[in-house]
């Protein structure tokens, strides 16, 4: 898989401009995404009162009545994807943490403003506690562009005077918006899909004007004090493998419970491949095992 994609997806995200014209064609490709089905069992139920769409995921045999949840951010390069290209890989997330997940289909950059976006992710983590959800009881998430936002989020709960919830689980995040830096990583010439740097064009269109060590918008220069246990996975040979580490190296400078895993030999967000790599299957379990531990109350009873 990590083959085919270097030698088709790796050359057309390599010439692809970062036009208005193509930046509304990448949004069509959730659209292209519809023939994908989640695993047989699963139940999803659109979401209505947020200022984007959402709706609940509920992998096979995850019952409706749990007060637990899991609020899920899709990747994309802040331009693509949604509901219908991440509710696979979030089923089975969900059935194995044996909790439902709120998948929250942002609004997205160029249309909108990142500020607009990371409003989008706090309103959904408001939507959660005013329906009495229990912080405890929340665990944010994210792949790529979405493990940022699922930094960010409580990140800005924090700020609002919200609380934090139990934990953040971020697939491949993205969190540094310094490209140099990942042009420069040993896995820039080795990832199978993402062109180190085209992501420049992604930080010019989508955070405009912003300072690549802006504390407020840039996770691993934020004060990270206060946020709850962390679980990180990435690819040993994606190049967000140093955003990824360095991630890891701040939160354990502030004190924030962190483990990292990184899966040798596996690429970006190498979960929703879980249909044809069984590391992805692995994975996801260990995610499942996370959201369980850190929404146990006995267990953060005996930690305490």
């Amino acid at each position: 898989m990590a083959r085919l994609m270097r030698w088709t997806v790796r050359p057309l995200i390599a010439r692809l401009p970062w036009t208005p014209f193509a930046l509304r064609c990448a949004g069509l490709l959730d659209r292209a995404a519809a023939p994908l089905r989640p695993p047989r069992g699963t139940t999803t139920v659109p979401v209505t009162g947020l200022g984007c769409a959402a709706e609940w995921v509920r992998g096979p045999g995850v019952s409706g009545d749990s007060r637990k949840a899991i609020l899920y951010f899709h990747g994309g390069g802040f331009v693509a994807c949604g509901l219908r290209t991440h509710r696979r890989m979030i089923a089975r997330i969900s059935r194995a943490a044996g909790v439902p997940a709120l998948s929250v289909a942002y609004r997205m950059p160029p249309r909108v403003a990142i500020d607009t976006t990371l409003e989008d992710c706090l309103d959904a983590y408001r939507w959660l506690l005013e329906r009495g959800h229990r912080p405890s009881d929340i665990v944010v998430a994210g792949d790529s562009a979405g493990g940022y936002l699922a930094f960010m989020t409580p990140l800005r709960a924090l700020r609002a005077g919200l609380p934090a919830p139990a934990g953040i689980a971020a697939l491949s995040p993205f969190t540094d918006l310094d490209i140099a830096a990942k042009i420069a990583h040993p896995n820039a010439p080795i990832d199978p899909y993402i062109p180190a740097p085209r992501m420049r064009d992604m930080v010019r269109v989508c955070f405009p004007g912003v300072a690549p060590d802006d504390p407020l918008l840039c996770p691993v220069h934020a004060d990270l004090a206060g946020l709850p246990p962390v679980f990180i996975q990435v690819g040993s040979i994606e190049v967000l493998r140093g955003d990824a580490e360095l991630m890891a190296e701040r939160l354990g400078a502030a004190d924030v419970p962190c483990t990292l895993q990184i899966w040798e030999g596996q690429a970006h967000v190498f979960q929703v491949f879980a249909d044809l790599a069984r590391e992805g299957l692995a994975a996801i379990a260990e995610i499942g095992s996370f959201v369980r531990a850190v929404t146990d109350a006995d267990a953060r009873r005996r930690a305490a």
